[in-house]
């Protein structure tokens, strides 16, 4: 069996577990405040050319983003976010967990629109009993989005701009942003970042590292102020930090992170050229390493049998909506398999 469930099923990178085992025997202090760290810290400072951002490492994507909610909103306040988004279908309610509200708003293709974030916005402080409703203190948006779309510039600068009017903190989630630079269609680039968004994270889980992501805060307000005791009480922090920032530095060393994500989303643009050339139509265009073939249960059941993917999900149509999902280490051999069973259907 071949899978193409998800972009976290293998382990790391050979170059990260070679740099775990070299340090292995190494003594630092912990939670974080290692050499290696500061190296990582560094090292993403100038890849997005901010200096003096703050960078946080912890244990994995729904820590940080429950984590960094957490500590941006007031007890009274919600975090707004679209209906697809991770935070609303995928984290078992981590966000309400911690008392605060997700407020949904319909997705375009994955996506936040400015004109729906506006409208929800000025809808809130015109109703004259919004006293009595939860506050929206933040907006939650994440590129790739949960089916493989990515904001452009002009996208996350609208957001921004009506964050600012509103005076609320924009946050990305990076999960898998690694892929989501590497797009065919992408204008954002890293030292985009610190001017569209407030707080982003760096993914490491899906894109080649064992696990940790590494949150990034841009702002000049020091919105970061009591982060790490949140990160302690939250569980996002890794008593042996420096095995975050080990990985980290791996991945930003020799372009590393861009070099593996890139190759896995020309796999995955392979696959969507395949399934295309046979007729079969897409739940989204999407250009990253996620695609969305909408697939017949003849089709599903033959390709079953030697690959493992998604349905997205089972309604119980004739034709389903799938995902596969390529990796920092998916091997050409088992796309160039894939694909000629798709030329077989």
């Amino acid at each position: 069996m071949i899978y193409f469930q998800c972009d976290y099923a293998e382990g790391a990178h050979p170059r990260i577990l070679d740099a775990l085992v070299k340090t292995n025997f190494e003594q630092t202090p912990g939670y974080g405040v290692d050499v290696h760290c500061q190296n990582a810290c560094k090292l993403i400072q100038e890849k997005i050319g901010k200096s003096d951002a703050r960078v946080h490492f912890l244990v994995g994507g729904t820590q940080t983003n429950l984590t960094v909610i957490a500590s941006l909103l007031k007890p009274h306040q919600g975090v707004i976010g679209v209906d697809t988004g991770h935070i609303s279908c995928h984290e078992t309610g981590a966000i309400e967990a911690t008392g605060h509200k997700v407020l949904q708003i319909p997705a375009e293709d994955g996506k936040l629109s400015s004109d729906k974030l506006q409208a929800f916005l000025k809808n809130y402080w015109a109703d004259d009993t919004h006293e009595h409703i939860v506050e929206p203190g933040m907006v939650y948006i994440s590129s790739p989005t949960e089916v493989g779309t990515v904001y452009t510039k002009k996208e996350l600068e609208s957001l921004k701009q009506i964050c600012r009017k509103y005076q609320i903190p924009l946050f990305l989630d990076g999960a898998r942003l690694g892929y989501g630079l590497a797009s065919e269609e992408n204008d954002v680039f890293w030292k985009d970042l610190p001017n569209l968004v407030d707080v982003f994270y760096i993914g490491g889980t899906k894109c080649g590292a064992l696990f940790g992501e590494a949150v990034v805060f841009c702002d000049d307000q020091n919105l970061d102020r009591h982060f790490r005791p949140i990160m302690k009480q939250k569980g996002g922090m890794l008593a042996k930090g420096r095995l975050l920032g080990i990985q980290f530095e791996t991945l930003f060393t020799e372009d590393l992170y861009e070099k593996i994500t890139t190759q896995a989303v020309q796999e995955a643009l392979r696959l969507r050229d395949a399934f295309k050339a046979k007729g079969f139509e897409f739940l989204v265009d999407s250009p990253t390493n996620q695609q969305f073939p909408i697939l017949d249960r003849k089709s599903i059941e033959t390709l079953s049998q030697k690959f493992a993917f998604m349905i997205w999900p089972d309604n119980g149509e004739e034709k389903l909506a799938t995902r596969f999902c390529t990796s920092w280490a998916t091997k050409s051999e088992q796309v160039d398999e894939l694909i000629a069973e798709i030329q077989q259907l």
